[in-house]
């Protein structure tokens, strides 16, 4: 029997590569930023869609250590555009009951966008609503480099020992540690790969590609999502 888009207690984390955003602002004649102006929008849709369907955890690969390498007003256009979602959205979140967190190395983040998003992340910390993840100047290789880093640091202070290094350890040094590694990741405007995105914590992730662009990412696609989910068979390597 097919399950219905109701019967997602097994989900935990959705993990979501937004992409799309250039494409669809080509598609419509407009500027790259326009394109990343209407994503913002569907992140905010994205927030009534934790609540209704009681997600504990959704991170969105907002921008990634590659992101870096576009022209300098792309990058600030982008930077910006963050800020100005900090601001306006601070009080729907806390309305909402949703706590903000980011992944990534933020201190690349120029200081004013990092600033408020310090503050947003600060304010929101007690919400119990649901947690929206935000990864930002992240890499997956770079996490995995700074777990690495980190555990080594430890090992030459003594700390810990070599023989004592295993998954669990190892996942203990990652930037979230304490969020489940994501039972469906999503990827929109159709494109087959994971672009370097939680490398580690997407091991045996169940993963739903769609050509819809991001900006035009819609409850139906999340539900279309969500039901092939639940009409996979998850083995985890088993029979």
């Amino acid at each position: 029997m097919e399950k219905t888009v109701k019967e997602i207690d097994n989900i935990q984390h959705i993990a979501i590569i937004m992409d799309g955003n250039g494409r669809w602002a080509e598609k419509h004649g407009l500027p790259r930023i326009e394109g990343h102006k209407a994503g913002a929008e569907t992140i905010r849709n994205i927030l009534d869609i934790i609540l209704k369907y009681e997600i504990k955890y959704i991170t969105l690969y907002a921008f990634s250590t590659e992101n870096w390498k576009r022209s300098k007003e792309e990058v600030f256009g982008l930077m910006k555009l963050l800020k100005e979602f900090l601001d306006s959205d601070l009080k729907t979140l806390m309305e909402k009951g949703i706590r903000l967190r980011t992944i990534g190395r933020t201190n690349d983040i120029p200081i004013l966008t990092r600033k408020a998003l310090q503050y947003a992340i600060k304010t929101t910390k007690n919400n119990t609503n649901g947690q929206l993840i935000i990864a930002l100047s992240y890499g997956g290789r770079t996490e995995i480099v700074d777990a690495a880093v980190k555990i080594a640091e430890d090992v030459k202070k003594g700390k810990l020992k070599p023989k004592e290094i295993n998954d669990k350890l190892f996942s203990s040094y990652l930037y979230a540690p304490d969020i489940p590694d994501p039972d469906l990741m999503i990827r929109t405007s159709g494109e087959f790969r994971i672009s370097n995105f939680l490398l580690w914590q997407l091991s045996y992730s169940e993963i739903w590609i769609t050509e819809t662009l991001w900006p035009d990412f819609k409850e139906k696609d999340f539900k279309e999502a969500i039901n092939s989910y639940n009409n996979r068979n998850r083995r985890y390597g088993g029979i």
